[in-house]
């Protein structure tokens, strides 16, 4: 549950942050009369969006093995890859999106109301559709009974935010928000890696080369309601195989690789204007 309130806070905030900006863009430049092809294009991406993560969660629950196990492993490798892609693009690019946003929709408010559903119906689809990859991935990971209440509550806690920033004087740090969130979901993205590579083990597909490097059970074990907490947030298992624990490790070095050479980067840049 908390990890699927987790990731629809943060879907929920960014996509409602994004029509914020836009019905803001649209209310300086004097075009309040365009507001309603905003919310239909926001409103049919939703209804999309829910549509795709209650088949994709479907589908995998409905298989049989190993079918099931196949199914689940690639999505939560394909969420995975995609969360951990939404958290380097949003660091790249949180900083100057407003200004993006706002040129955007003085272009698309010359070229009618079409043009501003499109804008409107895209940002919110590409939340959408990243939120039901995880989430499925979330349910898969612990189970759907416990994954949508999560979700529901994390995009009502995400609209009552996102109003109150626009509509009242209340300020958030939005970007320690995203920091905080963004370093969560990085245990949450290993924790499906790790979890993808168990189901492959017991495909036979990943050997696990050592089936249980250790047992931890009698500490924190994973079947109570502590350790499926850990477990649906950070991945937690007692007692993992050695490809499970090189693959979470594995993640993690990935990740501070590409993340501190993206830093080098724009340091020699720096270096190069200067």
């Amino acid at each position: 549950m908390l990890s699927s309130f987790l990731l629809s806070l943060r879907e929920g905030l960014e996509a409602a942050l994004i029509i914020g900006m836009v019905l803001g863009a649209l209310h300086k430049i004097d075009r309040p009369d365009l507001s309603f092809s905003v919310w239909l294009g926001a409103g049919i991406a939703a209804f999309l969006s829910l549509l795709t993560a209650i088949l994709l969660t479907r589908l995998g629950l409905e298989l049989k093995d190993p079918a099931e196990a196949i199914f689940e492993a690639i999505t939560m490798l394909l969420a995975a890859g995609t969360l951990t892609w939404m958290i380097f693009w949003m660091n790249k690019h949180a900083h100057h999106l407003k200004n993006d946003l706002e040129s955007g929709v003085q272009k698309a408010s010359q070229t009618g109301k079409w043009s501003l559903f499109g804008l409107a119906f895209l940002a919110v689809l590409r939340e959408g559709v990243e939120l039901a990859l995880f989430l499925a991935a979330a349910a898969f990971s612990s189970t759907a009974s416990q994954t949508a209440p999560g979700a529901l509550l994390g995009l009502a806690t995400a609209g009552l935010l996102g109003w109150f920033i626009f509509a009242s004087t209340l300020h958030l740090d939005l970007r320690r928000f995203f920091q905080v969130t963004g370093i969560l979901l990085i245990f949450f993205a290993a924790g499906l890696v790790a979890h993808s590579l168990h189901e492959f083990n017991e495909l036979g597909w990943v050997p696990s080369v050592i089936e249980h490097i250790w047992n931890i059970n009698r500490f924190v074990n994973d079947q109570s309601t502590f350790g499926q907490i850990l477990a649906a947030l950070f991945g937690y298992n007692a007692s993992p195989s050695l490809t499970e624990a090189l693959a979470y490790a594995g993640y993690f070095g990935i990740y501070l690789g590409v993340r501190l050479a993206g830093q080098r980067r724009r340091l020699e840049a720096g270096k190069g204007f200067a």
